[in-house]
């Protein structure tokens, strides 16, 4: 595609949100910018993009005024790009597509935490679905509920794991843990058992209540450590009634275009998590996720076996939000994850 005027591109993304039955605020926006772009000079608009204050024009936030200044240099902005892309293309078919990339797993449970099956048997059914790996990462020592492996039984599951990956081979078991974000944003893990394992998913489990400045100031905190690789369901929500964890939970409060962009800066993937009660983030969170740059795993969060069949769930939202393929960390082989995973200085 050639470039186009600010008005016409506005005024593109907006159609085609609108048909791709995307929120009716989502749209307006859209349309408002147009309409403000509409009205504003090309030298006032050419102004502002030098001195960065598009954004003080009423009804331009920092979406709307990208695709602006993309416009203004004669590109088709990338959000357009990104829409014009996937138009005409089923949403079954971009999913399907999403889940035949994925090259394994970062967010799985054994019966040394909360899980129901050996880790044996997660491997053995992850491999069965046609991955190359499976990331283990049972629960960190303060989760007590969930039997939260102590530093101790951590090292006792690694010895376990470099056992089972000589039988495996080539399919390969990576070493992991699900790591709770504490109050003041550090990690329930000693620093050093951390520095050995191959991923680690850091998540917020407890005082999920929290105030908003204080929830985004812990969240920025872990992101910012050099050993967290992946954003655990970052909202906590339970939109299912029923199964394993009962009843409903709204989400956390907490500035999101601040983590995400934190997320995106110390190259942390944000999780899609496919679990059906939690399929968290929410849509509308998925987006800014996108837009922020992030990085992404689409993980099952799984259980027991069974539950590693769910990444579909969590691909069909990565599809109907845009997010690209190559932003998927777990469409990477073994390797190239693992190196990934350890560069964070």
């Amino acid at each position: 595609m050639r470039g186009v005027e600010p008005v016409e591109a506005l005024r593109r993304i907006a159609f085609l949100l609108e048909r791709a039955h995307e929120p009716t605020y989502r749209v307006r926006a859209f349309r408002n910018a147009a309409d403000v772009v509409e009205r504003t000079s090309p030298g006032e608009l050419a102004d502002r993009v030098r001195d960065g204050t598009l954004t003080a024009l009423p009804g331009i936030g920092k979406v709307t005024a990208l695709v602006i200044e993309e416009a203004l240099r004669g590109e088709t902005p990338v959000y357009l790009r990104r829409l014009e892309a996937t138009e005409g293309e089923p949403l079954e078919e971009a999913a399907a597509a999403l889940r035949a990339a994925l090259k394994g797993d970062l967010h799985t449970h054994s019966d040394w935490s909360d899980g129901g099956s050996p880790i044996r048997e997660m491997a053995e059914t992850a491999r069965s679905l046609g991955h190359e790996y499976l990331a283990l990462t049972d629960h960190s020592p303060r989760l007590k509920v969930a039997n939260g492996l102590s530093a101790d039984r951590l090292r006792r599951q690694l010895d376990v794991v470099a056992e089972l990956n000589e039988e495996l081979a080539p399919f390969r078991i990576l070493t992991g843990i699900e790591v709770d974000i504490l109050e003041d944003g550090t990690l329930d893990q000693d620093p050093d058992l951390l520095d050995r394992l191959d991923v680690v998913v850091a998540s917020v489990h407890s005082k999920l209540r929290m105030d908003r400045v204080a929830m985004t100031k812990r969240m920025v905190t872990a992101i910012a450590n050099p050993r967290v690789n992946v954003l655990g369901h970052c909202t906590g929500r339970i939109v299912k009634a029923g199964g394993r964890r009962g009843g409903l939970r709204p989400e956390s409060e907490f500035d999101a275009a601040l983590v995400f962009d934190a997320c995106a800066a110390y190259d942390v993937a944000v999780e899609i998590n496919s679990r059906p009660e939690r399929l968290d983030p929410p849509k509308r969170l998925l987006r800014l996720a996108v837009e922020a740059g992030c990085r992404f795993a689409i993980d099952s969060d799984a259980h027991a076996p069974g539950q590693l069949d769910w990444q579909s769930y969590g691909c069909e939202r990565a599809a109907r939000c845009g997010v690209p393929e190559s932003r998927v960390v777990n469409t990477l082989p073994a390797d190239d994850l693992v190196a990934w995973a350890r560069s964070k200085p």
